[in-house]
């Protein structure tokens, strides 16, 4: 059957993000810290809203565009929270931010186009740029400077076919937040060079000691700014898969044409859910939010305790990104001996680009407890002591 397969697929899958599933199998007393998918319930009066709503009849195909009351509930958070004002027409409703992220490129790139991708990225990015024929160009990103994209580094890599900028903040895998001055120096870069920003915000609630910022609320950014939102991380609605694309409405309308022969609309139940989540935003992030920042601040006193390991501070999202490099062994090796032996799942840096090797990302997606147990697993390995 092999030859039935376009080339690309053809060879078995090497991103270690896309095969630690099996991984998890291993070991009944596996602790569990490889995908980003919270262990919080979604909170129940969204569910029981939502499932009245399907009861009473939402379990047809929507507007492909999304349900008109959800589509213009985003555009009061952008608003309200942000004071962005967008437009029905800039939004559009998908079955997830991965998807949004994939229908974005095939609306906007061309064979050889090339998007620059700050390194260390989402492992997912670089399929999703090549598959509409697009061209990934990583910009690498160092610890020393506590992951802040490099505006000057990122200078270099602009060519004649550079066609767009890709950002995502608070960051996957490092726990970067983008400062200011980050954000200005990349939208003053993107205005100089004629870019498009694609800006991956998943993750907009997970700021601590501090604010998010759109990058489309920036100076002249709006009509050169795609945005990609979801409800998975932000609500812990992962298996409901729904999202958002905000955007210039050519580009919106562009998104609808190709998604009409995809999905045509993204699930009814989940949009609904998507509606109650927007409504009461404020009350359910005081309730999610705290408790990722005390995982987040638990994760990185105990990194810092095991010689083994660095860190670079993480001030946002739900990931700690520590190095291993004092082992001497690769990212893939450290990640196996540590499995191994303390039975603890990670993923291995080298999944998320070539900069990410020599560092480990753990997601704080199990309690307090867990992470407690499995750092007092990993404090006991030889392989950490060293100094």
């Amino acid at each position: 059957m092999r030859q039935f397969l376009a080339k690309e697929w053809q060879g078995e899958e090497t991103n270690p993000l896309m095969t630690v599933t099996d991984k998890a199998k291993l070991y009944p007393d596996i602790i569990d810290f490889s995908i980003g998918d919270p262990d919080l319930p979604v909170p129940a009066e969204i569910l029981e809203k939502a499932g009245a709503d399907a009861l009473a009849g939402y379990t047809k195909y929507s507007d492909p565009w999304g349900y008109p009351e959800l589509r213009d509930a985003i555009v009061r958070f952008y608003a309200e929270d942000y004071g962005v004002n967008i437009g029905r027409e800039n939004v559009f409703v998908t079955t997830a931010g991965c998807a949004a992220m994939s229908l974005v490129m095939e609306a906007v790139l061309e064979e050889g186009d090339e998007v620059l991708v700050f390194d260390p990225y989402f492992s997912a990015y670089e399929q999703q740029v090549r598959i509409p024929g697009g061209v990934p160009v990583c910009v690498p990103c160092t610890e020393e400077e506590c992951w802040q994209p490099n505006v000057q580094r990122a200078e270099a890599y602009v060519t004649g076919r550079t066609k767009a900028l890709l950002i995502n903040t608070p960051n996957n895998p490092t726990g970067v937040c983008y400062s200011d001055e980050t954000l200005a120096a990349l939208a003053a870069f993107a205005r100089r060079h004629d870019l498009l920003v694609i800006a991956d915000d998943i993750y907009t609630s997970f700021v601590y000691g501090g604010r998010f910022v759109p990058i489309m609320s920036l100076l002249e950014m709006a009509q050169r700014t795609v945005t990609i939102n979801s409800f998975s991380k932000n609500f812990v609605m992962t298996g409901l898969r729904v999202g958002n694309i905000v955007a210039p409405a050519e580009i919106c309308r562009a998104v609808k044409r190709i998604n009409d022969s995809l999905i045509f609309s993204a699930p009814s139940y989940s949009q609904r859910a998507a509606l109650y989540a927007l409504e009461k935003r404020h009350e359910y992030a005081r309730q999610i939010v705290p408790e990722f920042e005390k995982r987040m601040a638990y994760g990185a006193k105990r990194i810092r305790e095991i010689p083994g390991f660095t860190l670079s501070p993480a001030a946002g999202g739900i990931y700690l990104f520590p190095g291993i490099k004092k082992t001497g062994l690769t990212s893939m090796e450290a990640c196996a001996r540590i499995l191994e032996e303390a039975h603890v799942l990670m993923v291995p840096g080298s999944a998320f680009g070539d900069a990410g090797e020599g560092y480990l990302r753990i997601a704080c997606t199990v309690g307090v407890d867990k992470m407690a147990e499995a750092f007092d697993r990993m404090a006991q390995m030889p392989l950490l002591q060293l100094k």
